[in-house]
């Protein structure tokens, strides 16, 4: 009976058991961290932050500079497969929107993204985009709405804007104007941990350190 027991524990211990939640985060250059130090985008800010606040997440970053919402369609099965996620953070549409394709090109796209995440039981949170005004206010309403619609339709969170509260500064850019600057990094976020933390489960609270220099739970 004791020996029982101990395989149950063991079993139970084991590291498929033990294995920390993911995050994925699957998105274009605003989160791949293009032309910044390393370890400065919001990607890695994030995953800091989790550590600080005593989450166990370990977060992967699958972001590709110039990724479309098609190319992320083709790539997320295998991410699913790969790091089988608790969360799916979709940050994508961006150049989608720069390169003039169709709202219901991205739409569509987006929308498989998420349905083979919630297939697979994987939690998602999507992250919208905003175009310059330069693209005629027609195209830029319909692709902006898309984003909230998809949030309605398939229930999952959203992060209204990427860039809320900095995306017309350009202090916050560097020199090409369209990519976010180090300094700009923690503002991103800030506008996506709201919507995130809900999706992490019971806050097991901040870590601590001893006197002697060593972590507490």
């Amino acid at each position: 009976m004791l020996k029982k027991l101990i395989l149950l524990v063991w079993l139970a211990a084991s590291p498929a058991a033990l294995a920390a939640p993911v995050i994925v985060v699957l998105g274009d250059s605003l989160s791949s961290g293009y032309g910044l130090p390393a370890g400065s985008g919001w990607v890695a800010l994030l995953e800091a932050r989790l550590r600080a606040q005593g989450y166990p997440h370990q977060v992967v970053n699958a972001s590709v500079s110039g990724e479309t919402t098609l190319g992320g369609r083709n790539r997320v099965t295998g991410l699913l497969e790969r790091h089988r996620p608790d969360v799916l953070i979709v940050a994508l549409g961006g150049n989608d929107g720069l390169r003039g394709l169709a709202p219901e090109t991205t739409r569509a796209n987006l929308a498989a993204i998420i349905e083979a995440a919630q297939a697979r039981g994987s939690r998602v949170l999507l992250a919208g985009i905003r175009l310059p005004p330069n693209y005629g206010r027609p195209y830029i309403e319909k692709f902006q709405a898309l984003f909230p619609e998809l949030a309605r339709r398939y229930g999952v969170s959203l992060v209204p804007f990427l860039l809320e509260g900095f995306g017309e500064r350009l202090e916050f850019f560097q020199a090409d104007g369209i990519h976010p600057s180090a300094s700009a990094q923690t503002l991103m976020l800030d506008n996506v941990w709201p919507a995130l933390q809900p999706l992490l489960g019971a806050h097991p609270g901040p870590r601590r350190t001893s006197r002697e220099g060593m972590e507490e739970s």
